[in-house]
């Protein structure tokens, strides 16, 4: 068993290697889906069943998922427990999906996972009508990485849904559902109702549940499937929830109330209402997994520690100053209108020029209402995805919003970029500081500008 504290230690892989690695993962295919569980739980016990060896923290939910987990994690390492998360999609590598103790994968210890999981994952294929996809595969990597390591706790995020995602075969102890909105309908369903449904299926027999406010129609079938399979929960607003939030330098400062009492003068990172809600459902799945309650509170200077060491690439993150350019991957309506909450609240631009790029699928009009309020202008373009929408059918959409004289379009990434910060440098009085760029609309988005910009 490879030591847990040391990433290094396996046989080495060279670049080539793990460049070939990435390549046989890709020709799977991206974006194909399948959502049935045979084919994952045949290779996971062809492997051993490497997801029991650990208990695990499951999340789902529509927004939020990624920096929950990645917040999850901190306060975990925080209180000196070895970790592995499981997040998707990836930014620059798809080593970042499978991180140990907060850091990704290195390239020798997933290019050795792979080659003990290919062969297995090949009779699966085998057997099979339809072959393991990208998602199933990077699954089980994660899962047979996590009891090498071996880790203490494992964070998983769902890919897309719950009740049929790969994931689910964890069947966790602690169940998380972030808040539920209107996306990935085509899968899902056009209702919330529907939508939660899918995402309910995380919920197990006698799981404990934290659950973030929802709208009722997706509030009900969660609170359904919970006392249908025996699962408690704790609710945001009832058992949990934030008590107060103040702006403060590189993030906010909170007070929250836990599943074990009030934990004060916590400073989070992080900008946005939303963020300080995705900190107390961090904390108090944390809470649930160690054992807090009624009679039991957490170590608070622990807790503060965990928060003060959180990040969330692409989640409003500063890459550039002077003009200030942020990156966000905020894709559908409800995670964009918690983004402009964020832009109205913690930050005082006198110009904000937006850099907008979107899939095909997603409810670009409904983005771009959203936007036009803090946005003084809008460069659109399109990213790197095959299912990106063509630059000049979302600049139609956006003239529509804005209207002609504030949008540009720009057929590639580094050019619409190069447009915003000359739009938002332009005529602007005093000094650059107080003018900005905002490039969101999707995580490929801010992966394809976040490569241009942190080189």
């Amino acid at each position: 068993m490879t030591d847990r504290t040391d990433q290094t230690s396996r046989p080495g892989a060279g670049r080539g290697e793990f460049a070939a690695v990435d390549a046989e993962l890709a020709a799977r295919g991206f974006t194909r889906m399948h959502f049935e569980l045979d084919r994952i739980e045949m290779l996971l016990d062809l492997l051993g069943s490497p997801q029991r060896a650990y208990p695990s923290i499951h999340l789902t939910g529509t927004n939020g998922k990624t920096s929950t987990a990645r917040m999850i994690d901190s306060l975990l390492r925080a209180f000196g427990l070895h970790t592995g998360r499981y997040t998707s999609p990836h930014l620059e590598t798809v080593r970042e999906r499978i991180s140990l103790d907060g850091e990704p994968v290195d390239e020798e210890r997933f290019v050795a996972t792979y080659r003990e999981v290919k062969p297995l994952a090949d009779l699966v294929d085998q057997r099979s009508a339809e072959p393991l996809t990208y998602f199933d595969l990077t699954t089980a990597l994660a899962f047979a990485t996590f009891a090498d390591a071996p880790v203490d706790v494992a964070v998983v995020e769902v890919g897309l849904g719950g009740a049929e995602d790969a994931t689910n075969v964890l069947q966790a102890g602690v169940a998380v559902l972030t808040p539920i909105g209107l996306d990935h309908t085509e899968w899902l369903g056009d209702t919330l109702e529907d939508i939660a449904l899918h995402k309910a299926g995380i919920i197990h027999s006698g799981a404990t549940v934290i659950a973030a406010a929802q709208e009722e129609e997706a509030a009900r079938p969660i609170l359904e499937r919970c006392a249908e399979v025996g699962a408690t929960v704790a609710r945001e607003g009832a058992e949990f929830g934030v008590l107060r939030r103040a702006v403060a330098v590189g993030g906010q400062v909170l007070t929250i109330q836990g599943l074990g009492g009030v934990y004060d003068e916590v400073f989070l990172p992080l900008h946005g209402a939303h963020q300080a809600q995705n900190a107390a459902v961090a904390l108090a799945a944390v809470e649930a997994f160690l054992g807090a309650g009624a009679k039991r509170q957490l170590d608070i200077e622990a807790v503060r520690e965990g928060f003060a060491a959180t990040s969330s690439p692409g989640r409003l993150e500063k890459v550039r100053n002077a003009p200030t350019v942020l990156l966000d991957g905020a894709h559908n309506p409800h995670g964009m209108a918690a983004t402009v909450t964020a832009l109205q609240e913690e930050f005082a631009f006198s110009k904000l020029v937006g850099v907008l790029a979107v899939l095909g699928d997603k409810d670009a009009a409904g983005l771009l209402e959203l936007l036009e309020p803090v946005l003084d202008s809008l460069v659109v373009t399109r990213n790197s995805s095959p299912r990106a929408m063509p630059a000049e059918e979302l600049a139609e959409l956006a003239t529509e919003v804005f209207g002609p004289d504030r949008v540009q379009v720009a057929d590639e990434m580094p050019d619409a970029i190069e447009a915003a910060v000359a739009e938002a440098e332009y005529d602007v009085p005093g000094e650059l500081s107080g003018v900005g760029v905002l490039v969101t609309g999707s995580v490929v988005t801010v992966a394809d500008a976040r490569r241009l910009l942190k080189r």
